[in-house]
C-alpha cells in the first residue's frame, strides 16, 4: 500500500511502483542533512537517487506540456540525467541557449521548491500556469524563479554562462547546447575568443546535448563519429572533452547510432547512469580546476516521453494526457509516492537550498561607487567629437569599476574612441603599447557583434556595468541577444544595471564606402522597442549632450539604452545643463526665429542639424519663422499609452506632458527631419496636430560626402523649405 503523496504532488496522474533497488538504496536521501551536494559518486544510493530524479525530470516535463497539448519535451528528454546529476552535485547556477526545453528547466526548479515564489507549490498549479500569462512561457524569460538566463534564439546560452563564469570564479556555470543550436556559427568562435582573452576563466561548462535531431528532421552533426565530434571540441581549444554514449550501454539491440537508455534493462540503466553521473563530476572538477572542458551526452531526443526522434520534439493539438501514448509514456516514469518524496528531498538540499534563494542572478551585485564623472562643458559654438568627449567618462568608469567591460568588434580607434582604449586596454593575451593592449585590459575585441552585443548584454544581467560600441550599420548582427536580454531585463524581480550601447560612424559619415556601411535602418527595430517600456534611443546632438547622456544611462536599471552619435567634430548646441533637460524632456529647443508663420523643424541626430540649420536661416528671409527642436529623448515624446512601461520592472513612466508637448512643437506646420529611420520620428508625429510631413533616410549610395548622401536622400535645405512651404499652403 503506497502511502500519502506529498503536497507538491498534488496533480500527478500517475504513480507507480518502487522500482527495483528502493528497498536497498532509496530508505535515506542520498545528499545527506546539512549537505549541499553526493559525497560519492560512486556510490549506489547516489546513483540509484539520480536515476529517479532523471526519471522524474521526465515525467513532468511530459506531463507539463502534454496538459497544454503543446510545448517542447523530447530534446530535455535526452539529457536528464546530466542535469539531475548537476544538482545532485550541487550545482545549480544552470544556464541553456536552447529554449525549447524550457518545460524541462521548469520542472527542475519545481523540484526543489523555487517556483513556490511565484505561487506554484504543486503539479496541479505547475500544469495550470505553463504557457500562460504570469506563468510559466513557453521558452525561459526573466521572470522565472531560479533560472539564470533568457532563451528564445538559439546560439546565445553561451555568452550567459561565460559572463557569469567571469564575475564569480568560485561557481560552476554549466549550459546545455542542443545539436541543432551547435550549427550556429557563434558558439564556438564565442568561446574560443572568451577563453584567448580570459585563459583563466575555465568555470563554464559547455554541455553537447547530442540527440541526433533538430526540430524537424535528424540534426547536421548526426552524422558525425564520436571521435569527429571530440576532435572537432578539441580543435577548439577544449582540452578536457568527455564523452559518454548510450550506446555504449546498450543491452536491447536498439538501431543506429543514438538510442533510448530508458529502454535499458535495470542494471544497464544504472550503469548509464553512473557514468553520466561519474563524467559530470569529472568536468565540474575539471572546470573549476582550471581546464578548459566540454561534456557531451549522447542519447536519442525523446528518451523515455511520447515519440522519439524529431516526432518527440513538439506536441501538438489532441496531444493531451488522456492520448494513449502520453498515458503510456508517463506510466513508463511513474514514480512512488516515497520515490517523488525523496527526490523532492535531494533537490531541496543541493546547492545549499532552492535556486530560488542560491544561485547568483536572484540577488542585485553590489557595485563600486564611480565617484563624480568628468564632464567637461565645452563652449557653445566650438567643433568636438562627441564620441570621444564621452570616451573620457568611459575610461573614468573602468578605472573605478575594475569589473567594466567595453566590447566593441570594428575597432574603438574608428569610431573616435581610441581614448577608451588607451585608458582601459585592449584584453589581449599580446602586450602591445601600440595598440593598447595586454592580457589585462577591459575592452573585450571579438570580430563578431553577437560575441561583443551578446557579453555585453549578458553581464549586464548578471549585474554588471557594460558598454557595447558598434558602428552602426554593423549593430544588426548583434541585436538578437540584446533584445533578448532587454526583454528579460523588463521582467527581472531585482534591479540591475541598464545594457548601454554606443552606435557610431552613422550612414551620413560613410559616403565613400558606399551602402555596405550604411544601415540606419537599424534604428527601425530600436523604435519598435522602444513601445516595450524599458528601451531608450538617446540621440545627443552634440559633445556636451552626449556626456550628460552616458551619465543618465549609468544611473538607469533595468532598461536597454542605445546612444547614437558622430565621430566628426561638429559644433556645440547646448551647455551641460541644457543636456539634462533635454533627456529628462525627451527634446529640447536650439533656435527660434519670428516670422508670419512657424515652421516646427523637430530633427534626429547631430550631422542632419547642419541642413536643417540653413533652412531656417531661407525660411526666414521669406519672412517664415521657425522653431528647431533637437529630439533628444524620444521614448519621452509618447504618449503613456502608447508603451507597456507600467508592465515592466524598474518602470519608468516619465512622459512629456501635452502643454510641454505643444510648446516644442506647436505650429503652422511641422516637418520632421532624420538622417535615420523614420519610425524613431513616430512619437512626434503621433501627437502633433498640425499639418506635417516626415523626411528621412531612404537608401545607401556612395558618395564621396555627407551632404552629397543627404541630397541622394532628398535631406537638404531646400528639400525642407519646400516642403515647409507646401504645408503652409
Amino acid at each position: 500500500m503506497n502511502p500519502t503523496p506529498a503536497p507538491f504532488c498534488d496533480g500527478i496522474l500517475h504513480f507507480g511502483e518502487n522500482l527495483p533497488s528502493f528497498a536497498a538504496h532509496g530508505h535515506t536521501a542520498a545528499i545527506a542533512a546539512g549537505t549541499t551536494a553526493l559525497a560519492d559518486v560512486s556510490d549506489p544510493a547516489a546513483v540509484f537517487q539520480t536515476l529517479l530524479a532523471a526519471d522524474a525530470l521526465r515525467y513532468l516535463t511530459l506531463q507539463v506540456t502534454a496538459s497544454k497539448e503543446s510545448g517542447h519535451p523530447g530534446g530535455f528528454a535526452s539529457c536528464t540525467e546530466v542535469i539531475a546529476s548537476l544538482v545532485m552535485l550541487g550545482h545549480k547556477n544552470l544556464i541553456t541557449e536552447v529554449g525549447h526545453h524550457a518545460p524541462g528547466f521548469y520542472s527542475n526548479v519545481f523540484l526543489d521548491g523555487s517556483l513556490a515564489a511565484m505561487g506554484i507549490e504543486t503539479v496541479a498549479q505547475l500544469c495550470d500556469r505553463f504557457r500562460e500569462t504570469h506563468g510559466l512561457l513557453g521558452h525561459l524569460s526573466g521572470y522565472i524563479p531560479g533560472l539564470l538566463n533568457p532563451a528564445g534564439p538559439l546560439g546565445q546560452g553561451q555568452h550567459f554562462a561565460m559572463a557569469g563564469a567571469w564575475l564569480h570564479p568560485d561557481k560552476l556555470f554549466p549550459v546545455t547546447i542542443g545539436d541543432g543550436g551547435l550549427g550556429e556559427p557563434y558558439i564556438m568562435s564565442s568561446m574560443g575568443h572568451f577563453h584567448t582573452a580570459y585563459p583563466g576563466v575555465t568555470n563554464f561548462l559547455p554541455i553537447l546535448v547530442w540527440n541526433g535531431y533538430s526540430q524537424e528532421h535528424h540534426s547536421m552533426v548526426s552524422t558525425q563519429s564520436n571521435a569527429a565530434m571530440t576532435a572537432y571540441w578539441q580543435g577548439n581549444g577544449f582540452k578536457q572533452v568527455i564523452l559518454v554514449d548510450a550506446k555504449d550501454f546498450d543491452d536491447q539491440g536498439q538501431e543506429g547510432s543514438f538510442v533510448d537508455s530508458t529502454a535499458f534493462g535495470w542494471d544497464q540503466r544504472l550503469a548509464f547512469t553512473q557514468a553520466v553521473l561519474a563524467a559530470v563530476d569529472q568536468a565540474a572538477r575539471s572546470a573549476l580546476g582550471g581546464t578548459l572542458t566540454a561534456l557531451i551526452i549522447k542519447q536519442l531526443k525523446g528518451s523515455g516521453v511520447h515519440k522519439r526522434g524529431a516526432q518527440s520534439h513538439n506536441l501538438y493539438p489532441g496531444d493531451s494526457v488522456d492520448r494513449d501514448y502520453i498515458v503510456a509514456a508517463l506510466q513508463g516514469r511513474a514514480l512512488s509516492p516515497e520515490a517523488w518524496a525523496l527526490v523532492r528531498t535531494n533537490y531541496e538540499r543541493a546547492g545549499g537550498g532552492p535556486a530560488a534563494q542560491t544561485v547568483v542572478t536572484e540577488f542585485e551585485r553590489p557595485l563600486p561607487s564611480l565617484g563624480t564623472l568628468p564632464l567637461v562643458d565645452f563652449p557653445l559654438g566650438e567643433k568636438q567629437v562627441a564620441t570621444t568627449a564621452m570616451g573620457a567618462i568611459v575610461g573614468h568608469v573602468g578605472h573605478q569599476d575594475p569589473q567594466f567591460m567595453v566590447t566593441n568588434a570594428d575597432g574603438n580607434a574608428a569610431s573616435g574612441i581610441n581614448n577608451i582604449n588607451q585608458a582601459l586596454k585592449i584584453v589581449h593575451p599580446t602586450p602591445d603599447p601600440i595598440y593598447f593592449q595586454e592580457p589585462g585590459g577591459q575592452v573585450y575585441e571579438p570580430l563578431s557583434e553577437d560575441a561583443c552585443a551578446g557579453m555585453a548584454a549578458a553581464l549586464s544581467l548578471f549585474g554588471s556595468r557594460t558598454l557595447w560600441c558598434s558602428y552602426e550599420s554593423f549593430a544588426i548582427n548583434g541585436l538578437p541577444i540584446w533584445q533578448t536580454v532587454c526583454q528579460a531585463m523588463a521582467e527581472l524581480r531585482r534591479p540591475t544595471p541598464a545594457t548601454v550601447c554606443l552606435f557610431t560612424a552613422g550612414a551620413l559619415e560613410q559616403g565613400r564606402n558606399g551602402w555596405t556601411h550604411q544601415r540606419p535602418e537599424v534604428e527601425n527595430y530600436f523604435a519598435a522597442m522602444m513601445r516595450n517600456g524599458n528601451t531608450f534611443c538617446l540621440f545627443p546632438p552634440d559633445a556636451n549632450s552626449i556626456q550628460v547622456a552616458y551619465g543618465w544611462a549609468l544611473t538607469q536599471k533595468n532598461k536597454g539604452i542605445t546612444i547614437t552619435a558622430s565621430k566628426s567634430p561638429l559644433p556645440i548646441r547646448l551647455t551641460l545643463a541644457q543636456s539634462q533637460t533635454a533627456i529628462d524632456d525627451g527634446a529640447i529647443v536650439l533656435q527660434e526665429l519670428p516670422g508670419t508663420k512657424t515652421v516646427v523643424l523637430p530633427v534626429l541626430g547631430d550631422m542632419m542639424l547642419l541642413p536643417v540649420y540653413e533652412a531656417a536661416t531661407q525660411l526666414h528671409s521669406e519672412g517664415i519663422g521657425s522653431r528647431l527642436v533637437s529630439v533628444v529623448n524620444p521614448r519621452r515624446l509618447y504618449r503613456p499609452s502608447d508603451v507597456a512601461w507600467d508592465t515592466c520592472s524598474e518602470a519608468d513612466g516619465g512622459f512629456l506632458d501635452d502643454a510641454a508637448f505643444t510648446a516644442l512643437f506647436g505650429g503652422d506646420a511641422l516637418v520632421a527631419i532624420t538622417g535615420g529611420a523614420g519610425a524613431m520620428l513616430e512619437p512626434v508625429l503621433l501627437r502633433s496636430t498640425a499639418p506635417r510631413d516626415l523626411l528621412a533616410w531612404k537608401r545607401g549610395e556612395t558618395t564621396a560626402s555627407a551632404g552629397q548622401l543627404m541630397a541622394f536622400n532628398g535631406l537638404t535645405a531646400t528639400a525642407i523649405v519646400d516642403r515647409a512651404k507646401a504645408l503652409l499652403g
